[in-house]
């Protein structure tokens, strides 16, 4: 210690750990808050891109400045009506809702699609089973059963600052199409996305990124 200095005053170890405790939660929530969010695959409406309760985890810098995608996985808080009861229900216990506020457990109560128009877009289904955005026709390699949109039957324009989302299990899935006559007419609303899917972390057999897709790669701007 130098000469004349003073001994520096230790916290007492319970204090300490306190200290260590609020951190770590304030850093939680920080990144759940900017950057990284952990959620699960409630149902099959993504086979085969997501199987259910795989936990995923949601990145957000990709839409700090807004720019969602076609093509992008994306998980969005409900537009109203999209869940059921059980679906919506809060986790069980008061620990448990408090370990999702902070991004320590993975948050339920949300849905997870994938974008196939952006504002402005005009959406139609179904050419020989196949989406047709801007007059491109796509072929969509991610979808579980092509044939499964034969019935489909729907005309869009997606306005400003919405998306036109479904599931890659077309028939296993309620996305979009199937909330054409609810009052929002299936479209969701851009503000309300979560996040990006980024990074699969359970099962431990099937961890990885989530792979992109350049499916949308030709079409052009309306």
């Amino acid at each position: 210690m130098p000469k004349g200095g003073r001994r520096r005053r230790q916290l007492p170890v319970w204090q300490e750990s306190i200290l260590l405790v609020v951190v770590a939660v304030l850093l939680a929530v920080v990144v759940k808050t900017f950057f990284v969010q952990a959620f699960y695959i409630p149902s099959g409406s993504m086979e085969p891109s997501m199987l259910v309760d795989d936990k995923i985890l949601v990145q957000k810098v990709s839409y700090w400045g807004g720019d969602v995608r076609r093509g992008d996985i994306v998980v969005f808080d409900d537009p109203g009506g999209w869940l059921g009861p059980e679906d919506s229900q809060p986790a069980g216990n008061v620990l448990q809702r408090g370990l999702e506020k902070v991004g320590l457990l993975p948050s339920g109560g949300h849905l997870i699609k994938r974008v196939v128009g952006v504002g402005g877009d005009h959406v139609t289904c179904c050419t020989d089973s196949r989406l047709t955005v801007n007059g491109r026709t796509i072929q969509e390699p991610y979808v579980l059963d092509p044939t499964a949109t034969k019935d489909t039957r729907f005309d869009v324009v997606v306005p400003k600052g919405s998306l036109w989302v479904m599931g890659d299990n077309r028939g296993n899935s309620l996305a979009s199409p199937q909330h054409i006559t609810d009052p929002g007419r299936g479209f969701i609303r851009e503000s309300s996305v979560v996040g990006k899917a980024w990074l699969r972390v359970w099962p431990l057999k099937r961890a990885g990124f989530v792979d992109g897709t350049d499916a949308f790669a030709d079409v052009k701007k309306p």
